[in-house]
């Protein structure tokens, strides 16, 4: 089954590869919200999104992986079509971690106090970034894969 958006891929990396940009979208426009001061607002917006991500690893990005990737790994890492997928897998576990690690430290009591990062605005700033280098592997996975 043909994709949407014009390349050889199907239905759901079309849908996968649509909902990732408008994930990346609303973190910008979460770190916004942040910048106003609107934090409830910031902190659901960034775990929606978090969350959401972890709905997409499990059906979508994680059983293509495990079937095409991993397999093959690593005879095959030195072509274009795993190494690309591996990168992108390993800094997307990294900047998925890293969230839920935000997220238990921001949004609840769980952690004890010594496991507790006081420098707030840097740590999510590295996440933003780490988030969008995975997104930007993500496209060249997609392109690599489909459309290259």
């Amino acid at each position: 089954m043909e994709g949407f958006l014009g390349t050889h891929a199907g239905y759901r990396a079309d849908l996968n590869l649509t909902i990732q940009i408008a994930m990346g979208i609303a973190l910008i426009f979460g770190s916004f919200l942040a910048r106003n001061k609107r934090f409830v607002a910031h902190g659901i917006c960034q775990t929606v999104v978090l969350v959401l991500n972890l709905v997409m690893i499990y059906l979508l990005m994680w059983p293509s992986f495990y079937s095409h990737v991993l397999p093959r790994l690593p005879k095959r890492l030195g072509k274009r079509f795993y190494a690309v997928a591996t990168i992108h897998g390993v800094l997307g576990v990294l900047a998925e971690i890293l969230g839920l690690y935000i997220v238990l430290v921001a949004g609840t009591k769980l952690l004890p106090e010594t496991w507790r990062f006081r420098r707030w605005k840097l740590w999510m700033r590295v996440e933003l970034a780490l988030w969008w280098v995975v997104l930007m592997m993500g496209v060249v996975t997609y392109w690599v894969w489909y459309a290259g």
